[in-house]
């Protein structure tokens, strides 16, 4: 093999080792990222590590919201078969309300309540994220044309 054969080999020997760890880099990253979906019957099924951030999205449960000192909010959210209680500090959606359904972002403390760091509410009366109407469908409380 020539000198001339013998770099170009080395060079594409490297440029492939630097696409391999660029790729293998970028596959970690997006892992980290990624916060999965758990409806409340997930959760209070113990699918779920404490620490470990996802979304819950439910229906806010009747008569469960309580505004704490300050910001303080406390709430329940079901899917018809399992209940999570949510601790929530900041300003609450427009549109959220009991009975509504939500998607809230955060992870679960040591006690088994959901702290939220974000908490999203539907945006208008048709409006339901597709990953709380397939944990309503899945129990039996999602009705065709609305809840």
């Amino acid at each position: 093999m020539t000198p001339k054969k013998r770099r170009r080999l080395a060079f594409a020997v490297a440029l492939l080792a630097a696409g391999v760890v660029l790729a293998g880099a970028i596959i970690y990253e997006l892992g980290q990222n990624t916060q999965y979906f758990r409806s409340p019957s997930d959760v209070t099924a113990k699918m779920v590590e404490p620490g470990t951030a996802f979304r819950l999205g439910g229906l806010v449960v009747d008569k469960s919201v309580h505004h704490g000192a300050g910001a303080d909010v406390t709430f329940s959210v079901t899917d018809g078969k399992g209940v999570v209680p949510v601790q929530y500090n900041g300003v609450l959606p427009a549109l959220f309300r009991e009975g509504q359904g939500i998607v809230a972002l955060g992870a679960l403390n040591g006690s088994g309540a959901f702290v939220a760091t974000e908490v999203l509410a539907k945006h208008d009366e048709k409006y339901m994220p597709p990953e709380v109407v397939d944990a309503l469908k899945r129990s039996g409380r999602w009705k065709e044309g609305g809840l």
